[in-house]
């Protein structure tokens, strides 16, 4: 048939220079294990039936179909697979949409990470999507799963677009047909992790509809310069967004927003395009967030604080996401919600549930056990004191008391290991919970320009750095060595360009230590001109025991560890050239600013 003119080819023209990526069609992909294009096929799954050994069985007998059509409004068919219990009765459809594969995708777990990511095979039936829910656990919960193809992915029609509107369009048009099929109750939800959970807070943003109850959008972001392509106004994780569109496969094209950022290195309308207006959500959300993300940590407080609806719960946990995911007892609490929402069943979920779900991490090798679930009513936690401490260039430590002498101290600025390191002992328990700040006096004799980057370390009381395991692993953590951002968090950076502090706008902030830059705008540092740079840290959660020490790192470039191993590199992803000095004393206040819990019981 004669489609009509798309969002997605309004979008090119109205952006010719972002460039879109042809697909690989699934069954050429190198990574894919794509079982084929099977539409309307239908099979029964029988209690107890395996995909295979290793995995989970089904429950409950499940009316597996294939490859079902789902027409858009512009003409385009969408391929769904649909997982719902056999029989007469009617259930809510839970919708997993993201561009990643219904099934044989390059994304597994298995491959992601050291041990499976945390993710115990024998709780999946290997019939999930990638960071979706289950289907032989929801099955058995009394939920239809709709492991959907997105416009372009696999046989869906169309080209692959980075959220925005046309997604949005489709997820609504998706919701208009499940919520009119004979199996389905009328009641929609949604839920999944990163890019399924970026889609339902785009969606949310954009559109309301009747037949969608509840979202769960579990660690996200909003706002993908600032999040992801651009953070602080330099590239960040680019090998990792490079690597994305390699797993796409389809027969049409995909956007290539990381590949955007050369050509828009500042905030402009495209990124504006890309960005969820969460103030805008009205519809019930469990939202949860972790500090182990490079991706989704600001972005999922974001959605919480920032979302209209007054049914809105956050849960912050100490693990990865994926591991998280699918812990069962956690969907025994997502059940409830969605049971309340969907089902219309009154199990206590707005009376017994605490709005806010708050952990902290120890970190691996202190006495200091990790805060788990803490139940708390609001996020920023109420009674948090912002705390100053003051860099000493001489002494490279902190204090409570500003140091009357002017003193430097420097590093290479492109360098993968240089840095300036300050330090602070706790004489008693402490808690940081929050947004903290980090102002540093800088300049650079070699470029007009500078990257600079501030992170937060914790060290036992011996002053050796900690980190964080974030999953469960089944050998001594002194022994683990495969690490990477997924497996291992190493502390909340903040990160700035230099030449972006002319683009503040501290009109925009929400909190007395958030720093915001619309970076839209650059003017150039002249070379050995000493500047502040002001910059906000991610939310953060650490919990620090009388004598473990806190370290305040300064550097050039992104100090995260790769978000997979494999992308370990030895070039920093900075464009520094020469030496940064960090200035202070005097009239240099260096500080950092951090946001201290009262005490708890």
């Amino acid at each position: 048939m004669t489609h009509t003119k798309t969002v997605s080819d309004q979008l090119q023209e109205r952006f010719p220079d972002v460039k879109w990526t042809k697909l690989t069609p699934p069954e050429s992909h190198p990574h894919w294990k794509y079982p084929g294009f099977a539409p309307n096929t239908v099979t029964v799954l029988p209690a107890g039936h395996k995909k295979e050994p290793k995995y989970r069985a089904f429950a409950v007998p499940t009316v597996f179909e294939r490859d079902i059509c789902v027409t858009m409004r512009d003409g385009t068919k969408l391929y769904t697979d649909i997982f719902r219990p056999e029989g007469d009765v009617k259930v809510p459809a839970l919708i997993a949409w993201s561009p990643y594969s219904k099934v044989g995708g390059p994304q597994q777990y298995e491959t992601m990470g050291p041990f499976n990511c945390g993710v115990d095979m024998a709780t999946i039936s290997g019939y999930q999507k990638f960071e979706a829910p289950d289907p032989a656990d929801w099955t058995e919960r009394g939920y239809a799963v709709i492991n959907i193809d997105a416009r372009g992915c696999a046989y869906s029609e169309g080209d692959t677009t980075w959220w925005g509107e046309q997604e949005a369009e489709d997820i609504y048009d998706t919701i208009t047909w499940l919520s009119e099929q004979p199996w389905c109750n009328g009641s929609v939800v949604m839920a999944g992790n990163s890019w399924l959970s970026v889609c339902q807070l785009n969606f949310a943003s954009r559109f309301t509809h009747p037949a969608l109850k509840a979202i769960a959008p579990w660690e996200g972001l909003t706002d993908v310069y600032n999040d992801i392509i651009m953070r602080g106004g330099f590239p960040y994780i680019s090998s990792f967004n490079d690597f994305i569109i390699t797993g796409f496969a389809g027969s049409g094209k995909v956007e290539n927003v990381p590949g955007a950022r050369a050509g828009r290195p500042l905030y402009d309308e495209y990124w504006e395009s890309k960005r969820s207006h969460v103030e805008n959500i009205d519809t019930p959300m469990y939202q949860t967030a972790s500090y182990s993300s490079q991706l989704h940590t600001r972005g999922s407080f974001e959605a919480f604080e920032r979302a209209k609806t007054t049914k809105k719960w956050i849960r912050v946990h100490p693990y990865q996401e994926w591991h998280d995911q699918y812990r069962l007892d956690m969907n025994d609490d997502l059940q409830k919600f969605f049971d309340f929402y969907a089902k219309g069943i009154d199990n206590g979920w707005e009376k017994d549930t605490p709005r806010v779900r708050l952990s902290l991490l120890g970190f691996d090798g202190s006495d200091e056990p990790s805060v788990v679930e803490r139940p708390h009513e609001a996020y920023p936690i109420p009674g948090t004191t912002s705390v100053t401490y003051h860099l000493d260039a001489a002494t490279h430590t902190l204090s409570a008391e500003a140091p009357k002498t002017v003193s430097t101290t420097e590093y290479e600025a492109h360098s993968t290991t240089a840095s300036s390191d300050f330090t602070l002992k706790f004489d008693r328990r402490t808690e940081l919970a929050g947004y903290g700040k980090a102002k540093v006096w800088v300049s650079c004799a070699d470029k007009d320009d500078m990257d600079v980057v501030v992170q937060l370390r914790k060290l036992d009381r011996d002053g050796n750095l900690l980190m964080h395991i974030n999953y469960p692993i089944p050998i001594p953590y002194t022994e683990f060595t495969e690490h990477s951002n997924i497996s291992t968090t190493l502390g909340p950076q903040a990160m700035l360009r230099a030449s972006h502090a002319v683009s503040r706008d501290d009109s925009l902030s929400r909190h007395e230590n958030q720093v915001v830059y619309k970076h839209d705008k650059r003017e150039p540092v002249q070379p050995g001109t000493i500047v502040p740079l002001e910059m906000t840290f991610w939310p953060m959660g650490m919990v620090f025991g009388a004598g473990e020490q806190l370290m305040v790192r300064v550097s050039g470039r992104h100090m995260a560890l790769p978000e997979i191993l494999f992308m370990a590199s030895d070039e920093p992803e900075d464009e520094n050239i020469g030496k940064h000095v960090l200035h202070t004393g005097g009239k240099y206040d260096s500080v950092v600013v951090l946001p201290v819990l009262p005490e708890y019981k």
